[in-house]
């Protein structure tokens, strides 16, 4: 399943799927499921996670910026305080979008 129509709006991201269902996602939820290693952690050759130390949130880290298309599979937001290295696949967007993740 693909989105074919991303709308960010004041505090979430609006989402069309192409089979016509939409879903709405708050930039916060967006924020903190990022997937990228210095998030979520880096995995060894053995599956175990090394996971980086907490942070707090900067004020404006929940405000998007951008979205670019990665590919075919998926979108890379860029947020407020400099943050951008997440790359959402479709499906990873579609499992948060559900709320699987929360």
């Amino acid at each position: 399943m693909r989105p074919v129509d991303m709308t960010p709006f004041e505090a979430e991201l609006a989402i069309r799927w192409d089979d016509g269902s939409e879903s709405f996602v708050a930039l916060e939820t967006l924020r903190k499921s990022c997937p990228c290693a210095s998030c979520m952690g880096e995995k060894d050759i053995f599956g175990t996670t090394y996971k980086p130390p907490e942070r707090p949130y900067a004020a404006n880290a929940f405000q998007l910026t951008r979205l670019a298309a990665v590919g075919g599979y998926g979108v890379q937001p860029a947020w407020a305080d400099g943050h951008g290295t997440g790359i959402y696949s479709w499906d990873y967007l579609r499992r948060i979008a559900g709320g699987a993740l929360e």
